[in-house]
């Protein structure tokens, strides 16, 4: 067993290995020297999309590419994945354009604002970026904490800023409380129109499609290159999405839990081993975890199946692992941004998922045996007493019968005395007083049951 764990961790090791070895391998040049790569930010952001945008960004840079255009049209979504684009875009070298087409709201503003030039079409929206959360049970959206807004307002300043934007336009698209004269009072979020933002000298330009923008922009005639969401980008979004990692966790500590008490299937522990890194992976092609994250991850592991196999009972060894996993896994699925409502959600999620495991691998492991790879565990062949074997030794047969005294307290195991002998005994699983008449009911493979004859205590043969 200690060795399969160890084949596990090698292998989950390796697999981290060849993925980065894959991640930062040269891409092929591009050979245009003036082209404009194209990124289409849609839908919800999330960490896929992070990934995405980081991935076109480095093509654009080897290539020598003269801009890269932001295609826009988003609601918003996670702050951390509008983070991750944000100081992607902050700490590229090459010129970035936001084309707002049709609209720029919540995390969307913040990576339009990120941009050396902004560009709006007609009608479009820009803004109301104040941080929710949402409910777990779909109960829609929620207010955060003070200090989550102030975190965001300032993230929001500081990008404006680096860009030569107005800070406190910025700053009002997050908090209601800041007022801008005769732009938005008090007590009220900023979303600006394309022709406010014009006016607020936050759009620099108007354009009625992209190649509208390229011209205003001053890249008419450029070469579009346009890069689509590759498999792998995709496949992180599915996998960083909260219900699909809880699963994957769940699926992981029950085939780990599985493997552990009934040793040698190896598919449990594979489908285990698998679905955890699984997770691991897709939060670090997010730029999540680490591998810091999976080495405590694995650690964890290693701690619970020391306390399984090493230490009976459940004590620190298993404590410190439940903590070492839980804390792994939260490390690894929260980044920038996260707040400490966060991180509670996200560990309240994996706790749920282990008790889910732990309920699940009792279910699975008590009817194990129905399945046809279970029946191999369980010895079919019958013993019987023609054969020569036998349920209970068969001088201890000889007490059937017979009675005595308690010699200690049977709490329910203790010492009776029974003709002038002391027996190893077990009641029935009350408690019995020492010096209490018992009579020997049932002989059960080693185990001699009494049961008490009378509720007066008598004085036992070796005190008389």
């Amino acid at each position: 067993m200690r060795l399969r764990l160890t084949f596990y961790c090698l292998l989950l090791v390796a697999g981290f290995a060849l993925l980065s070895a894959a991640r930062h391998a040269p891409a092929q040049q591009a050979t245009s020297a003036k082209v404009v790569y194209v990124a289409t930010i849609d839908g919800m952001v999330d960490l896929g999309q992070a990934t995405y945008l980081q991935r076109v960004l480095d093509e654009a840079t080897r290539a020598g590419a003269a801009a890269v255009v932001l295609d826009i049209n988003t609601l918003g979504g996670r702050v951390d994945g509008a983070i991750q684009i944000r100081d992607a875009l902050l700490n590229s070298k090459l010129r970035t354009i936001a084309f707002v087409n049709k609209r720029a709201i919540s995390a969307g503003a913040l990576i339009a604002l990120a941009s050396n030039t902004l560009i709006m079409a007609p009608g479009g929206t820009l803004g109301a970026a104040t941080p929710v959360q949402v409910s777990g049970a779909g109960g829609g959206a929620l207010p955060v904490e003070e200090k989550t807004i102030s975190y965001v307002r300032k993230e929001f300043r500081a990008t404006a800023e680096a860009r030569g934007r107005p800070p406190l336009v910025a700053e009002a698209m997050v908090d209601a409380d800041v007022a801008i004269p005769g732009l938005i009072a008090k007590g009220k979020l900023l979303t600006l129109t394309t022709e406010e933002a014009m006016r607020a000298k936050v759009a620099d330009f108007r354009a009625d499609n992209l190649d509208d923008a390229l011209r205003q922009a001053g890249l008419e005639g450029a070469q579009l290159r346009r890069i689509e969401p590759g498999i792998a980008e995709n496949f992180v979004r599915i996998l960083t999405h909260p219900l699909v990692s809880s699963l994957l966790v769940t699926m992981a500590l029950v085939g780990i839990v599985v493997e552990m008490r009934t040793p040698g299937l190896q598919l449990p522990g594979l489908v285990g081993i698998a679905s955890l890194g699984l997770v691991l992976w897709g939060h670090w092609l997010a730029n999540l975890a680490g591998m810091e994250d999976a080495a405590l991850v694995l650690a964890g592991i290693v701690l619970l199946a020391i306390e399984v196999f090493v230490i009976p009972g459940f004590g620190i060894a298993g404590v410190l692992g439940i903590a070492a996993v839980v804390g792994g896994l939260v490390m690894a699925m929260t980044g920038a941004g996260s707040t400490s409502a966060l991180l509670m959600m996200v560990a309240g999620r994996l706790v749920l998922a282990l008790l889910v495991a732990l309920a699940l691998s009792l279910v699975l492991l008590r009817f194990i045996t129905r399945l046809p790879g279970g029946r191999k565990l369980v010895l079919h062949t019958e013993l019987t007493a023609g054969q020569g074997f036998s349920s209970a030794p068969p001088e201890d047969a000889r007490w059937l019968g017979r009675r005595g005294v308690a010699h200690s307290v049977l709490r329910p195991a203790g010492i009776a005395e029974i003709d002038g002998h002391r027996v190893d005994v077990v009641s029935d699983g009350e408690l019995v007083e020492a010096g209490t008449a018992i009579e020997v009911t049932r002989v059960d493979g080693n185990r001699i049951v009494v049961h008490p004859t009378e509720t007066e205590s008598i004085t036992t043969r070796s005190e008389r």
